[in-house]
């Protein structure tokens, strides 16, 4: 496992990777419009920013409305990520995908559930 990407949550993704890269001088090297959401990878050399803006109703506006904007979840590396949501089974953590689902950017994802992981959403990426 290694660190994938921090996710954060916006109401105007563009507008936040122009903050940052000024801030941080850190590049833009994705951006995509997936599954209801503007999303933009910003890379900070051992991982990424992904900023989720969303474009219709979904789970990224309920959870600004919800609580405004910030950390969505953070995402974890896998190179097996069926091994890894066997390890979570085994350790009884929640499980929000089942199964592995396509993902932003072609990957492969799945959540576990925050009540059983400190509190934090964890994503599982595969690439």
């Amino acid at each position: 496992m290694h660190f994938e990407h921090a996710g954060i949550a916006t109401e105007n993704a563009r507008e936040l990777a122009d903050l940052y890269t000024d801030l941080f001088g850190i590049e833009n090297v994705h951006e995509e419009e997936f599954d209801g959401m503007r999303i933009i990878f910003l890379d900070c050399g051992n991982g990424y920013f992904e900023l989720l803006e969303p474009l219709e109703d979904g789970t990224i506006a309920q959870y600004l409305e919800q609580n405004g904007p910030g950390i969505h979840h953070l995402a974890l590396r896998t190179n097996d990520i069926e091994g890894a949501l066997e390890t979570a089974r085994e350790h009884d953590v929640r499980l929000i995908d089942e199964e592995p689902r396509p993902g932003a950017w072609g990957h492969t994802v799945a959540f576990l559930h925050p009540s059983d992981t400190g509190g934090i959403l964890l994503e599982l990426v595969e690439h």
